[in-house]
């Protein structure tokens, strides 16, 4: 009989491990029937194939026109933030629909991105044309683009807002992969 409380402790732990989320196992976020399902969540390499368009339904980029689906580490801050969003959270092979405000895609137009730059800023032999793209290297060090909007005597003034700044974006996304993060 001295054995008894040792037995029936033994046989409620056992009954208790059972039990789901009793038996000290991580339980995915998300199961169908006894399979887990992952989940996009930050520190994940993504793989996604999206189709952008504006307002007016044109559309403005592709993962399918470059014939391959856009890869990136979400929560790294690589990717604009609405856009980030909508892939945390998703499943392989989940599909949908995204309209981002400019404050959730490329901000408002900023006028204070747009400046003049004296000739002797650039090489002499250096040929420009306005629309042309141009990439320019911040004091940081970083290299941003952009965009020749005027050419006189004085120098080029450059646009350096992105050519989606103030434009509402609305994305088709698919989950194609995830690995996950450490």
């Amino acid at each position: 009989m001295k054995n008894r409380p040792i037995i029936l402790i033994a046989v409620i732990l056992l009954a208790a491990m059972a039990l789901p989320g009793c038996g000290g196992e991580t339980t995915p976020a998300t199961t169908t029937g006894t399979e887990a399902v992952a989940v996009a969540k930050d520190g994940d390499t993504v793989t996604v194939d999206y189709v952008g368009t504006l307002d007016d339904d044109s559309q403005f980029d592709s993962s399918y026109d470059r014939g391959e689906p856009l890869e990136f580490v979400l929560g790294a801050g690589n990717m604009i933030s609405g856009f980030e969003d909508a892939v945390r959270g998703m499943k392989v092979g989940e599909q949908k629909t995204v309209t981002l405000p400019p404050d959730e895609a490329y901000g408002y137009y900023r006028d204070d991105l747009v400046f003049t730059m004296g000739w002797e800023q650039f090489p002499e032999d250096i040929e420009l044309e306005i629309g042309q793209q141009v990439p320019l290297q911040a004091d940081t060090g970083a290299v941003f683009y952009a965009t020749v909007i005027d050419i006189s005597d004085a120098g080029v003034t450059m646009d350096a807002n992105s050519t989606l700044a103030g434009e509402t974006l609305t994305f088709e996304i698919e989950l194609v992969s995830i690995e996950p993060g450490e």
